[in-house]
């Protein structure tokens, strides 16, 4: 139970940091992916050229990206110790940068300030007449010189060497071995439809993002969509295996998936859970390998079909979500059985329930 407990705390610092390094990613990442755009619309030379439109934003996109890692262990550090775990965060999230500690760097930096400066708030006594100076001087240096010293000489190095390992790893892959690794990450980024599965694959994705590797943001926005294009697919396909409810669920499902929003397919997968799961997979197997082997790439990390157009080959992402889509939904429609009256009936109970309920909520609230 502790460990569960423990674990939650930890997923909740995670997901502070991202919250707040997410509008960073987003903004710089499609102000730079515009001034390519604008770039190739104009002449591709403007890129190369200082001061011209398409250089500027791309340099501004730049500069933003390069602030990720020091916002995403600011953002860390002050889920933990508060207001007083920001500057340090800051600065150890730089310090992760300059030694190439990178995005994984960044989140353990932030919980290396942030624990230590709940513990030098909790530890370290001073008399009253220098109590002013624990958060404009004693809490800064002693947190700022203990993790940049620990992150320099201590974890930054292995850090380093295996997250570029990775990335090197992953740009000396070809042909299947792109395939498989872009076919497990869509799968990953299916399997639960928002769940803990899909958050580690995203982080992943987010990490390699902030390091210039884009091709797994485009694999994880394609394994996001599928699941409510595949079973709209499937629902057209035959209508007649859904019921009232997952007709309903649809009419909610597919817009959110155009905004790269899968929790909307819940309902529908909740009632035949690994035929759905089963066929929301394969299709996102085969249309991230796809991603991986046409070479794909995603400059955004949200935004859904919004930002297609910022992508490197966006017409080969549409293809191989169009061939994962149809893949899901043929593979469902074969798979799934055909609604019975008692199928009917019990769904509509259920929805009665659920009514009743919600009528009982509002009068007691």
């Amino acid at each position: 139970m502790a460990k569960s407990k423990n674990f939650t705390v930890i997923k909740n610092h995670i997901l502070t940091g991202i919250s707040y390094m997410l509008p960073l990613i987003v903004g710089a990442g499609v102000c730079m992916a515009l001034g390519q755009v604008i770039g190739r619309l104009i002449g591709a030379e403007t890129l190369e050229i200082e001061g011209s439109l398409p250089w500027v934003l791309v340099q501004i996109g730049a500069w933003g990206l390069g602030l990720i890692v020091p916002v995403i262990a600011a953002a860390i550090a002050y889920s933990i110790a508060d207001k007083p775990g920001i500057a340090p965060g800051v600065i150890i999230g730089f310090i992760a940068n300059q030694i190439e500690a990178g995005f994984i760097g960044g989140i353990l930096g932030g919980f290396l300030v942030g624990y230590l400066v709940r513990a030098i708030m909790k530890y370290i006594k001073v008399p009253k007449s220098l109590q002013g100076l624990m958060p404009v001087m004693i809490i800064p240096l002693l947190s700022i010189t203990i993790s940049g010293l620990i992150m320099y000489f201590v974890i930054g190095g292995p850090i380093a060497y295996l997250q570029n390992s990775l990335i090197g790893f992953l740009e000396s892959m070809q042909g299947g071995s792109q395939f498989l690794f872009g076919g497990i990450l869509g799968s990953m980024a299916t399997f639960d439809f928002g769940g803990p599965v899909n958050k580690t694959m995203s982080m992943f994705a987010d990490g390699l993002l902030v390091e210039g590797v884009y091709g797994p943001e485009a694999v994880k926005f394609v394994g996001s969509i599928i699941p409510p294009f595949g079973i709209t697919i499937s629902y057209f396909l035959t209508k007649n295996k859904y019921t009232k409810s997952e007709k309903e669920s649809l009419k909610a499902a597919f817009p959110m998936g155009i905004a790269m929003i899968t929790e909307g397919v819940i309902p529908i997968a909740a009632r035949d859970l690994i035929k759905v799961v089963g066929s929301c997979v394969l299709g996102s197997f085969v249309a991230g390998g796809l991603i991986m082997t046409w070479g794909v790439e995603a400059p955004v990390p949200h935004g859904g079909l919004f930002v297609v157009p910022l992508f490197t080959n966006p017409w080969l992402f549409m293809a191989a979500l169009g061939i994962g889509s149809v893949i899901t939904g043929v593979t469902l429609s074969l798979w799934k059985k055909q609604v019975t009256e008692e199928d009917e009936a019990f769904d509509e109970m259920e929805s009665n329930s659920v009514d009743d309920d919600a009528i009982v909520f509002t009068v007691e609230g």
